[in-house]
């Protein structure tokens, strides 16, 4: 162990961590101030923000402290470090450099969408002088579009250099820089090359400052309006932590949430944009039956019966191996095993099927450029676009049940061997094929449950049911590497919408409300891949479930 002291106060921290001094006052519950560094990316020190005393002690246990102010982004804790944060001359350093940045900076804090959590509002009431020594002539900072999905105020830059390094280390792409020299430098990019990489929407959360903004969410929310929301997105295997910030109903924005076991700091563009379908007027919001003369809007209650003395009539037929029970990688755990338990409560040998996988292209693995960081850790876009293919596939193997695609189903289906089927969707764009979709025309029986309004599948299936986006219902979900977290529900569905956790809960007739947490761990008691889960609750970065890979038998 390495002993340090920071503010006269003692920290032990183990030798192998090799943490800068910032990060030891962070466990010793000291805050030092910093723009440019980020644990993240490469140490360069040049904001001046973070400069303290450091000092040694010696053989006869004195404290010699150094002559000059060092910066604690680059000042490794070792053993027998003495740091000093409060005294006075690092307090005028802080009001100094704080002066400095607000010299030219533009006073539009009223229009900024930063304003409410930047860093330079924060240190400059934290930090800053008390009176301006200068005389401020109010202006507006000069807009340039830097790609699809960045826009850049170029006054209010304090030259961090954060977004250069992270499309330099971490995507390997390169296309910001810093040009002119001086007073005169600014971020820019090479005319002809705009910021469009599948990570370019992270320099925005880099940004400490309200220089760099996202085109999404400019100029749509005051931040203090909104509510955060700890959550994952659901759009790869990966199952990246974010944070979803919402107002009265209506989803603004998604933001990467540091998880070191699942996506670090980082999360891509098309997670971060793919919140937009859950208010897309593609959403389904009514339940419907098929008539003769086509479709018709009914009420849940009467459905729910109806329902289930149809699927209860098909489960007896051939032994119950002509109905099947598609369990979509889209379902949170708690509800693929609700719908899992009713299926084998109708007959045991009710076939549990793997829905569809959608994989797009190749995992794409960062970060790219060879220089060395301070984390080694890899962040993946997985090709896998579906967060729970490990949990619904670990259920149907906990029943005991062989492992079937839903590409097999089809080819039963085709056969006349499955003529029943039950169908769970939840993708967050159109699935079904024209030929999938004539193949499921030609069941006996079809129950669908799904979010959007597919229209080449309209003529498809006897019920149709809107089910709930993953921000509108509470569960968990096991990503790529075993790897549990769980959401909340943040928004209402739209219209009669409800949950599938919800609408398997009423066909099996259960009683009380449906409450995940209760349904998680009745589900760690039955099995023990989700053993680490038997008290029903997920931590707050989640429960790590490798090495769980058998059923109880």
């Amino acid at each position: 162990m390495t002993t340090i002291t920071i503010d006269g106060q003692e920290l032990e921290v183990a030798e192998t961590e090799r943490l800068n001094v910032i990060e030891a006052a962070n466990r010793a519950g000291v805050e030092i101030p910093y723009y440019c560094w980020h644990p993240g990316l490469s140490v360069v020190a040049s904001c001046r923000m973070c400069l303290v005393e450091v000092g040694r002690k010696n053989d006869d246990g004195e404290i010699e402290m150094g002559p000059r102010l060092v910066p604690a982004c680059q000042t490794p804790a070792t053993e027998g470090t003495v740091v000093v944060t409060d005294s006075e001359k690092v307090l005028e350093n802080r009001r100094a450099v704080q002066e400095y940045l607000l010299l030219d900076h533009p006073v539009d804090c009223p229009i900024c969408d930063r304003a409410g959590e930047c860093d330079l509002q924060d240190y400059y009431y934290d930090h800053g002088r008390s009176q301006r020594r200068d005389l401020p002539e109010p202006f507006s900072s000069r807009r340039k579009d830097l790609g699809p999905e960045v826009t850049f105020f170029v006054d209010r830059c304090v030259m961090c250099s954060r977004c250069v390094r992270f499309t330099r280390e971490i995507t390997g792409t390169s296309e910001l820089q810093v040009v002119d020299r001086g007073n005169a430098s600014e971020i820019d990019i090479f005319p002809g090359f705009p910021i469009d990489n599948k990570l370019s929407g992270n320099v925005v959360d880099l940004c400490p400052v309200g220089a760099l903004c996202s085109r999404d969410f400019l100029y749509q929310q005051r931040v203090w309006f909104l509510n955060p929301h700890d959550s994952i997105c659901t759009g790869c295997a990966t199952g990246c932590s974010v944070r979803i910030d919402e107002n009265r109903n209506t989803i603004y924005r998604l933001k990467p949430r540091h998880n070191p076991e699942v996506n670090n700091w980082w999360m891509c563009d098309e997670g971060r944009l793919s919140y937009h379908f859950v208010g897309s007027n593609d959403r389904l919001s009514v339940p419907r039956r098929r008539q003769a003369d086509g479709w018709k809007d009914v009420e849940w209650p009467g459905l729910i019966e109806s329902i289930r003395d149809e699927l209860v009539a098909a489960a007896s037929q051939a032994g119950g191996t002509n109905l099947a029970f598609v369990l979509s990688p889209m379902l949170p755990c708690e509800e693929a095993y609700l719908a899992g338990e009713f299926a084998l409560s109708l007959n045991p040998d009710v076939q549990l099927v793997l829905g569809h996988v959608p994989v797009t292209g190749e995992d794409d693995v960062y970060p790219k450029s060879p220089r060395p960081t301070t984390t080694d850790m890899e962040f993946t876009i997985r090709a896998e676009k579906c967060p729970n293919r490990h949990g619904v596939a670990a259920l149907i193997e906990g029943w005991g049940r062989p492992l079937v695609e839903f590409e097999s189903l089809l080819m039963q289906i085709q056969s006349g061997e499955v003529n029943a089927v039950v169908l769970t969707g939840g993708y967050q764009f159109p699935w079904l094929t024209a030929e999938q979709v004539d193949l499921l025309s030609q069941l006996e029986l079809l129950v669908r449950v799904d979010i959007l309004d597919q229209e080449l599948s309209h003529g498809c299936g006897d019920y149709l049911l809107p089910g709930a986006a993953w921000v509108e219902k509470t569960g968990s979900y096991v990503n790529h590497d075993r790897f549990l977290q769980g959401t909340h529900r943040v928004v209402r569905a739209p219209g009669d919408a409800r949950s599938e956790g919800r609408i398997f809960w009423e066909l099996a007739g259960r009683e009380r409300l449906y409450h995940a947490g209760d349904v998680l761990e009745e589900l760690a008691g039955k099995m023990a891949f989700f053993a680490p889960c038997a008290e029903g609750v997920v931590g707050e970065l989640g429960v790590s479930l490798r090495g769980q890979e058998e059923p109880v038998t």
